[in-house]
């Protein structure tokens, strides 16, 4: 028994058609019938199955046990670990926030005595049991600080976060011999607090960055995850992705998706090529001609030749060059970053100067090194740590409000840089989905007719008839005996007479999205479809150029299909463009200069996403779109692009604001610091008071994503 438990191997589904307890039960009790699957766990809330099954269980096998049982299922692939590890270092900063939060509200309670003129034995006892709050708090809430000090100063560079830890370790030190040896000062009050604000700045800003990560790993879950294999006696068999070779024949059914590229060798169909290409129309694709993976199979059977696999494909191609992309806007600088270089040396040759100044004045080591330490608390990066991550939050939840979800703090500094913006057309100029253009010149019987044919279907031209149908409250008549030819179209009887959906007899002269309803082999009507802008891309349009921000189409769609767009708002495009093209445009624009902002959804447009200056994706964008994107905007209106721009350029003016603030508060410690008239009190309330003057300050973004002038 062991020996079976131990040859198990662990498999994850998808089934968005669990509902309620009774789907649960139902899941967990009927899959474990089968002989390949030893246990079954249903995550309800991700509406995900996990199943325990023997090494010879194949996909096909295991997709047919939730058929059996009425389920929809696909199988999945476990997310990046980086981001369960991002998680949870937010949750240990968290605690170390509740930590440093709890203890300095203690400590401050015991200072009030001190601060009041208590002296002698009753100040030495509140001192000692500061002490002891104060000391497993600083060993436990500065780990992050003293590990990243360390770091820097291993490999002979510095950062904001060395100052901190000298000031920090060297003062609860000296804290702790002043107790010991009865002095009147300790600044174990102001410690913690310097700790609690930190704390505070990091743990928003890893919240910030814990939404930027993703990976390519995501991308790869748009190919198949394995291929029916054809033998040379005829013999088929299922192969996983990993095992699929060159030479290798795949029976590619209709509605699956393609595991490897290849040639068809046999058969035709249609080829939906969108998360390749984010071209809306499928194209017809013949024996000798080339297909991808991760491209859909719409129409009828095919086989398929293999010519490249795994790595070698070209979805792979494009996740490497996603990553490359991802490593030029990976140099870029964070505005807290470029910061720390210049205060960190600061801060320290400042405190060097108090001390040697005091030195040389005949204070004394012990004298001087108080003081030294005081201007290190004092002029310490509180404010400075809040300034950027305090105004980046408040604006994301200005944005979030809006319909606008910000990834990464650093999106919101890129944003505001910005002054070109190339838009992908199809799903973005666009809504991406078909709509029935001429639905009005169909008497009711052709419309109840191609409603009933429509819902039958799952291509994306019935659906794309039967939702607007349905939103005209059109209702189908009664069909029987209908029936669905893979790349033909659907059949069915009406009452006496036959009634078809499907390709036009004859070849449109424009080539556009068509689908033909005929009653006994004659044509009742050709439904011509178009995929229509969003509601305000004009406007968005006007609002970036009065931005200053030059927007231009770039598009793999072709140039017929693009320039309906293009002339409707007023933009230069460039069309039929590679991934590898679009790449190409952006580091164009980069050379001259520019900061493009690239707004795209497909697949095609996941290494120009990662390769903008910043990027922004629809949230009907692919896995891949989103994961590269920087920012992602909800609902079918485009402004929200424009308010992005907007709040990231009203945030780094906070930003600014807070950095003066701060500095200024800086120029009016260090002279008290310097001068010796920094008591544990005077730190405790300069650093609170500059800390909620940044905080407070940052607030005035939570009404910047209201954009009536854009």
């Amino acid at each position: 028994m062991t020996a079976v438990a131990t040859s198990l191997i662990e498999r994850d589904f998808a089934v968005p058609d669990i509902r309620c307890a009774g789907c649960i039960a139902k899941l967990e009790q009927g899959l474990v019938r089968d002989r390949r699957i030893a246990a079954a766990r249903v995550n309800f809330t991700e509406k995900r199955v996990h199943l325990s099954c023997t090494p010879d269980a194949e996909t096909p096998e295991l997709i047919g046990a939730f058929s059996r049982l009425g389920f929809e299922a696909h199988p999945i692939s476990d997310g990046p670990p980086e981001v369960d590890r991002g998680a949870s270092d937010s949750r240990a900063l968290l605690r170390a926030v509740a930590v440093s939060g709890f203890a300095m509200m203690n400590i401050m309670l015991l200072s009030v005595s001190v601060w009041s003129g208590a002296s002698g034995a009753t100040r030495d006892l509140f001192h000692w049991l500061s002490a002891a709050i104060a000391l497993p708090t600083v060993a436990y809430a500065g780990r992050s600080f003293f590990r990243s000090a360390w770091r820097a100063v291993r490999h002979g560079r510095t950062n904001m976060d060395v100052p901190i830890s000298i000031g920090v370790l060297i003062a609860t030190a000296l804290s702790l011999y002043e107790t010991a040896t009865h002095g009147p000062h300790a600044y174990f009050d102001g410690v913690v607090m310097l700790l609690f604000f930190l704390l505070c700045g990091r743990w928003l800003d890893s919240v910030m960055r814990d939404r930027a990560r993703g990976g390519v790993t995501a991308l790869l879950r748009n190919m198949g995850t394995g291929a029916m294999v054809v033998d040379p006696d005829e013999a088929s068999r299922w192969v996983d992705a990993t095992a699929i070779e060159p030479g290798m024949v795949m029976l590619v059914a209709a509605g699956e998706r393609l595991a490897a590229d290849g040639v068809i060798v046999g058969g035709a169909s249609q080829i939906d090529l969108s998360l390749l290409t984010g071209e809306s129309a499928p194209r017809e694709v013949l024996s000798g001609d080339p297909v991808h993976a991760g491209t859909l199979n719409i129409g009828a059977p095919i086989r398929v030749l293999v010519t490249a696999a795994g790595a070698d494909t070209a979805i792979a191609d494009i996740a490497r060059l996603m990553g490359e992309a991802a490593q030029g806007k990976s140099r870029y600088v964070r505005i807290a970053d470029r910061a720390a270089r210049y205060y960190a040396p600061a801060v320290h040759t400042l405190a060097l100067l108090a001390f040697a100044g005091w030195m040389i004045a005949g204070a004394g080591w012990h004298h001087s090194l108080l003081i030294a330490v005081a201007v290190l608390i004092i002029t310490c990066p509180c404010a400075l740590g809040l300034a950027v991550p305090a105004a980046q939050i408040v604006a994301a939840g200005a944005l979030m409000r809006v319909g606008v979800l910000v990834k990464d703090g650093s999106a919101l500094e890129r944003l505001a840089e910005v002054d070109r913006a190339m838009i992908d057309k199809t799903g973005t100029l666009t809504l991406g989905r078909p709509v029935a253009a001429n639905l009005d010149a169909a008497d009711a019987t052709a419309r109840a007719l191609l409603l009933a044919l429509g819902r039958a279907s799952r291509h994306p031209l019935s659906e794309a008839l039967t939702r607007d149908l349905t939103a005209a409250g059109v209702t189908p008549l009664a069909v029987e005996a209908i029936r669905e030819t893979p790349g033909a179209g659907i059949e069915a009887r009406w009452g006496t007479r036959r009634v078809t959906l499907g390709r036009p007899a004859q070849t449109l002269a424009d080539s556009a999205l068509a689908t033909e309803l005929a009653i006994d082999g004659v044509p009742a009507i050709i439904v011509r479809f178009s995929d229509t802008l969003r509601p305000d891309a004009p406007g968005t349009i006007a609002a970036l150029r009065r931005a200053d921000v030059v927007p231009t189409i770039l598009s793999g769609d072709r140039a017929a299909a693009v320039a309906p767009v293009a002339r409707a708002l007023g933009l230069t495009a460039q069309t039929s463009m590679s991934p590898q093209d679009k790449l190409a445009a952006i580091a164009r624009q980069a050379a001259m200069g520019h900061k493009v902002l690239m707004i795209g959804d497909g697949l095609n447009d996941g290494p120009a996403l990662a390769a903008g200056h910043a990027s922004i994706a629809p949230a009907s964008a692919s896995d891949a779109g989103k994961n590269a994107a920087d920012c992602i905007f909800l609902g079918d209106r485009l402004m929200p692009v424009m308010q992005a721009i907007r709040v990231a350029r009203r945030t780094q003016a906070i930003v600014r604001q807070n950095f003066a603030l701060a500095i200024g508060y800086n120029v009016i410690a260090f002279p008290l610091a310097f001068l010796g008239y920094v008591t544990a009190l005077v730190a405790a309330i300069a650093m609170s008071g500059s800390s909620l003057i940044v905080v407070g300050n940052a607030l005035r973004l939570k009404r910047s994503a209201r954009c009536p002038g854009c």
